[in-house]
């Protein structure tokens, strides 16, 4: 008995027009390595909205295409694979939208879904703190209820898309009495509310994608808190499972290896036993990515595919630097894919987190009893 892992017609047909679209995108917008987070173009999310691609996989009910798992994948995979702009719309259609419509009230899904899914709003997350890093049960930013509002204090920081974004979807603190991961809410603040600063955050190679926001004395109303009070902790666990484990993790600098390996020498052995490998290592994430969206590996196993994913994208940034050799310092589009590589393994949590939650969570593993 053999496996077959070809595509239905159907899905290869769903393929070949992904990728005519992510084409034309290219060709008008131009190129993005991480493309899902770098590259913003409303009018691109606009018109691969106006495809159905924007809430694929969301319920008819809520607008939604009611499409399988596997499509959007397919989609995913080759707007990025080239590096078409699709990250004004990209965080809304990955989480935000699905979290709204598992915890949101009837009222937020109709106010907020409809422009998720025409692509017109654009969404960015405030989770990670100064001193709070990965560890979600050690945010401080506050909202404290004052009649019908929450009134934010605090800080958030890596918060991807804020200084373009329309929404910030709050994670922070509403009771601090009980145990670390209580009193945890999420809430949706409209990024135009007084008291909200937003800094950029340049990085080495000139991004500013990531930024901080400083939140005094924001009034949010209480009608904009996602789901229970004070127990917000699973709701955005479950957020951060759609967040690791997506083909975004594996082909984010898809479009410097492909340059890469067009120049390569292939007449070398060694050359092509890299390529091998990579190409090897693209076949299985892809594996790791449909296991996951398919609902067939355990709770948690997202942390080993980002794991995994994201070292290969190292991998594939080492092996154009060795074919591009310098031209890689030359070209300022492909020296910002190579130098922007180590950050894959930091973004949505640390491969050692990911191997912490792997072990503990997933394996079960026995922790280390401390001296």
């Amino acid at each position: 008995m053999s496996l077959d892992f070809r595509l239905t017609p159907e899905l290869e047909s769903l393929r070949e027009k992904a990728r005519a679209v992510a084409a034309a995108g290219v060709a008008v917008h131009g190129v993005y390595s991480d493309s899902w987070i770098n590259g913003f173009s409303k009018e691109f999310s606009a018109t691969i909205a106006a495809e159905g691609w924007v809430g694929m996989t969301w319920p008819v009910e809520h607008g939604g295409g009611n499409r399988p798992a596997i499509e959007r994948i397919i989609v995913s995979e080759e707007l990025i694979s080239v590096g078409a702009p699709i990250a004004a719309s990209w965080f809304a259609d990955r989480q935000f939208g699905p979290s709204l419509i598992r915890y949101g009230t009837p009222d937020q899904q109709a106010e907020y879904l409809p422009d998720m899914l025409s692509g017109a709003a654009t969404w960015s997350i405030g989770m990670s703190e100064p001193d709070a890093g990965s560890d979600l049960a050690a945010i401080k930013t506050s909202a404290e209820r004052e009649g019908g509002t929450f009134v934010v204090n605090g800080q958030k920081i890596w918060t991807s898309a804020a200084a373009l974004a329309d929404y910030c979807y709050l994670i922070c603190r509403t009771d601090s009495t009980g145990r670390p991961h209580e009193g945890v809410s999420e809430l949706i603040v409209p990024m135009d509310l007084p008291g909200i600063e937003v800094r950029t955050i340049r990085d080495m190679v000139g991004n500013t994608h990531f930024c901080e926001i400083f939140f005094n004395d924001v009034r949010v109303p209480v009608e904009n808190l996602v789901g229970a009070e004070g127990a917000a902790f699973r709701q955005t666990m479950t957020q951060l499972e759609n967040e690791r484990g997506g083909i975004d993790r594996l082909v984010s600098n898809r479009p410097l290896y492909e340059h890469a390996r067009s120049i390569a020498d292939v007449s070398d052995p060694l050359v092509r036993q890299e390529i091998a490998r990579l190409e090897t290592g693209y076949r299985l994430g892809r594996l790791l990515v449909y296991r996951g969206v398919l609902k067939q590996a355990p709770q948690g196993f997202s942390a080993a595919t980002k794991a995994f994913c994201t070292e290969h994208q190292q991998r594939v940034a080492e092996f154009a630097a060795r074919v591009l050799g310098p031209e890689m310092t030359l070209d300022s589009h492909h020296s910002r894919a190579y130098a922007y590589a180590p950050a894959y393994t930091i973004m949505a949590g640390s491969s050692n987190i990911m191997r912490n939650i792997l072990g503990e969570r997933v394996l079960k593993l026995p922790r280390e009893p401390r001296p």
